[in-house]
């Protein structure tokens, strides 16, 4: 009860993602496990990584 019926939605920037409304299902997570797995298929962390650095030096190192 409360779930929707219909196949879950593609979203046309990346045919690796689907969109499934599952509302009667509860979560402990606080919603973050989709960010994980939002972040996975997209590798937005790893991106990310690849193009910022952190030139800033700790005083413990000079």
């Amino acid at each position: 009860m409360g779930d929707a019926k219909k196949d879950a939605l593609r979203v046309g920037f990346d045919s690796r993602l689907k969109l499934k409304f599952l509302g009667s299902q509860m979560t402990t997570d606080a919603g973050l496990l989709a960010y994980r797995e939002l972040d996975e298929a997209l590798g937005l962390t790893e991106k990310g990584a690849e193009l910022l650095q952190d030139s800033r030096r700790s005083r413990a190192w000079r």
